[in-house]
């Protein structure tokens, strides 16, 4: 019984990458058959990642700020040599 056990999982997980990409592939290419408004999607995609990044570089300020506060506040020293 467990001669078979590793054949039987590795044709699975065949037969789901397999499909998993065929759908992949088929979603991507009816993607580029749309051809909706190329320039306003871009425009809105990049938009919303400006956002992304800038929530994201303040939220990672505050985070050092909060660890350097509280490491002063425990006593740790944070002095460069």
């Amino acid at each position: 019984m467990m001669d078979w056990t590793p054949i039987v999982f590795v044709i699975f997980k065949l037969l789901v990458l397999g499909t998993g990409m065929f759908f992949a592939i088929k979603w991507h290419y009816d993607q580029g058959q749309k051809q909706k408004d190329s320039a306003a999607e871009m425009r809105a995609v990049l938009r919303t990642g400006g956002k992304v990044v800038v929530v994201f570089m303040l939220l990672l300020l505050g985070l050092g700020l909060i660890t350097f506060v509280l490491s002063r506040l425990i006593g740790l020293d944070m002095t460069f040599p």
